[in-house]
Formats: structure tokens, sequence, C-alpha cells
């Protein structure tokens, strides 16, 4: 039986919040990319590694929403370091524009989070002809997180601090098809449940994770990959759908 208040083994529980999580964490002279840095989860997770010290970057679909939020969290933490970067992840030109423009600012890279994510919308295809979700939750975090593990990878030996990259999955993966995932009919919209389809995208997250920690391993690389479910929050994730109402967040 699952109980609200219940702590796990690490010690904290769902009424935990990220202030308490990251307690005593000093994250000063860590950078971290955050996506969907704007939205649900992802508002959070930026504002909180800024108040540890790190310094952010947004990776966001909306500029002005990110400047909005940035100057939100300057006047909670006037010592906060954030920068605002434009990213659409259903589109792999912006992904690779981002990623170029990111390598060429000489920043370091210490923590990767992909977080972006949309769930359940009407059939459609992204700007390279893709499956939204698939896309969106998938092939441009995959895209993005390949061109960007070089720069990982240099910082975790200079900087000699484990590296980290999170890929926000979900207990979701559990309405992929029964197949898992249907390469041969991503962009079949004649069999498209949008459940499933989110479902499918999420599979896609765990298994990216698993291969790149195991290829990291296996190179001797200080970096880590994980895959997270980050439970059932309050945002607008499900938006596009009306048996959720946007009420529940199960990236």
């Amino acid at each position: 039986m699952w109980i609200f208040g219940w702590k796990g083994p690490s010690g904290f529980s769902a009424r935990s919040t990220a202030e308490e999580v990251t307690e005593g964490i000093d994250a000063t002279g860590l950078t971290a990319i955050v996506t969907g840095a704007t939205s649900g989860i992802g508002v959070d997770t930026t504002r909180v590694l800024a108040l540890r010290g790190a310094h952010v970057v947004m990776a966001v679909r909306n500029v002005e929403a990110g400047k909005k939020l940035k100057e939100s969290i300057l006047n909670e933490i006037p010592s906060a370091k954030i920068d605002v970067m434009q990213l659409e992840l259903s589109s792999m030109a912006s992904v690779r524009k981002f990623a170029s423009e990111y390598i060429a600012s000489c920043l370091p890279l210490n923590i990767l989070i992909n977080n972006a994510g949309i769930m359940a919308p009407p059939f459609s295809l992204s700007p390279d002809g893709i499956e939204l979700q698939f896309a969106t939750n998938h092939v441009g975090h995959f895209l993005l997180t390949h061109l960007l593990l070089d720069t990982m990878k240099k910082t975790a030996r200079e900087s000699n601090r484990e590296g980290r990259i999170v890929l926000v999955s979900s207990d979701g993966h559990k309405f992929a098809y029964n197949e898992g995932i249907r390469l041969d009919k991503i962009n079949n919209e004649a069999e498209y449940n949008c459940y499933r389809a989110y479902g499918q995208s999420k599979v896609a997250n765990i298994l990216h994770a698993k291969e790149l920690a195991r290829r990291l391993k296996e190179e001797g690389v200080n970096i880590t990959a994980n895959s997270l479910h980050p439970g059932e929050i309050a945002t607008n994730l499900a938006r596009n759908n009306g048996l959720l109402n946007g009420n529940i967040d199960v990236t």
C-alpha cells in the first residue's frame, strides 16, 4: 500500500521538498542544462539548482517565458547564475543549433537534465516528419545528449568531478504498445494511440539511459546516466487530454 508520507531508502518521501532533498549540497562551480525549464518540475529544478550555487542554462521553447522565470528567480535568489537559450526539441535543426551555440560558448557541462516532454496530444508530425511525442520526448533528447557528450566528458576529466545525465522518464512507460517501441510504426496515424505513444517514448528514455550508462562505464568515463519516474505532480503536462485534465504530471 502506497502511503503519501512514507519515506523510502533515501530518507525522503513524496512530501519532501526540493530544498530538503538538496540541503547541505554545494553546487558552486557546476554548470547544468535543464530542458523544459519554464514548466512543471523544470521550474523547481532550475530554481533549486541555482539556489545551491549551480550555473543553470535554461533550454526552453519560449525565450520570453524563460526570461520571466529568470527574473523571478533572481528576485528570490539575487546571487543566482542563470542563462536562457532557445531549444525546440521536436526540431533536429533547433537541437543542433542549440548544441552548436552551447559548445561555441566554451561553457563546461557537469549536469544535463533532459526534462522536457509532452503527453498525449492528437497525432501530428514533427518538422522532421517524426511522430511528435517520440520526436520531442526521445529523439530530440537523444541527439542533444549525443552532441553535448564530448563537452561533458571534457568537463568531467578536467574538473575531476562526476558528470550527471538525467533522463526524466515515467511510470507511464507501462502504457506503451505491447511490442514496446514500434519502430516500424512510429508514424502510423491509423494505429496511433496517444497514451500508448507516450508510453513508447518513455520506454525509449529508459533504454537510452541504460545503454548510455553501460557505454560510459565501459569507457571508464566519470559520468553517470539515469532515468527516473518523478511521481504524480500537479503540472500542465497533461493539458492535451481531458481525462487527466492537466492535473497530473507523469512525465
